[in-house]
């Protein structure tokens, strides 16, 4: 029993820490693209083909044989796919949100990803969602209504170009989430992981070639370099405690536990930023955050009576 509630702690610890961590990587971010001559492209190939080798090697020195997954041509497209689609799809789009709007608005709407993943699957299926599912898919989309209006429906508080990155964050968050489920469970997150992202980085700096862009020579600048090392170590950090925690928490306090994500964002960009909301627009905030917990807790306690019944 003590071994079980220690386990249990860890897991909330790394959580909690993971989340922290990553949210914090999203005014850094802001900051970062607002005041320097970086784009989203040439700063996103760098994140990602850094932190892809960065958790490869770690992997390579705990002893894990990370190149098996390339000796599969089946496993080694759905790997590519992945990569593409998956992670650089979901990282070029809330990159892209925070710098059409902020860190805060574009954490929160990568909150929209289980409202997609539901509707996609009810389309799929066929089927009309159950009514806990339509519950949480109204309130969130009540509180981002609120987020985005401060409940005046007059007015769109961000640009247009800024809730189009901010929807594609939520698709891209969906595919990132639902694809590579098989991949994952065959070869490990960590592996889909780190090749994913370096995939997705090399795919990037082929689409846009770094090689002949000047803006190595800001990247080199201080303090920006230490930032982007700052940024590209705790999100690779984040990520780890983040994985690492599912092994002893279930996935109901995973998804209430993240929330902290948006809240340490929110958090740091008043004080760096003096980015302040409005009322409503805080409340849309604690609605959008209750409701995607609703669709985690309420379908967790309806797979658990179905296998009682």
């Amino acid at each position: 029993m003590e071994e079980s509630a220690f386990a249990r702690s860890k897991g909330i610890l790394l959580i909690v820490l993971g989340s922290i961590l990553w949210g914090a990587t999203g005014p850094m971010m802001e900051w970062v693209l607002n005041n320097t001559n970086l784009s989203v492209s040439f700063f996103l190939t760098v994140r990602l083909i850094t932190a892809g080798i960065c958790i490869l090697l770690f992997l390579l020195i705990t002893g894990q044989r990370v190149f098996l997954i390339w000796k599969d041509i089946s496993w080694l497209k759905q790997l590519v796919v992945f990569g593409v689609l998956g992670m650089l799809g979901v990282q070029y789009t809330f990159v892209a949100a925070i710098e059409a709007s902020n860190a805060s608005i574009a954490t929160l709407l990568q909150f929209l990803g289980p409202v997609y993943i539901i509707l996609f699957l009810s389309w799929k299926n066929r089927i009309f969602p159950p009514k806990y599912q339509v519950i949480g898919i109204i309130g969130t989309l009540i509180g981002l209504f609120l987020l985005l209006t401060n409940a005046n429906v007059s007015i769109l508080l961000i640009s247009r170009e800024a809730l189009l990155w901010g929807l594609a964050v939520g698709i891209a968050f969906s595919i990132y989430t639902v694809y590579p489920a098989r991949l994952m469970k065959e070869w490990g997150v960590l592996v889909v992981v780190g090749w994913g992202m370096l995939i997705g980085g090399v795919v990037l700096a082929l689409v846009t070639p770094i090689w002949k862009t000047d803006e190595w020579v800001h990247l080199a600048a201080y303090p920006i370099s230490l930032i982007v090392i700052i940024i590209i170590l705790i999100g690779t950090i984040a990520f780890i405690l983040f994985l690492s925690s599912m092994k002893y928490i279930t996935p109901v306090e995973t998804s209430i536990l993240s929330s902290i994500e948006p809240l340490t964002a929110m958090i740091i960009s008043v004080f760096w930023f003096n980015q302040i909301l409005g009322a409503w627009q805080y409340i849309g905030v604690v609605i959008m955050i209750l409701f995607v917990t609703w669709l985690s807790v309420a379908g967790e306690i309806k797979w658990i009576s179905k296998r009682k019944g």
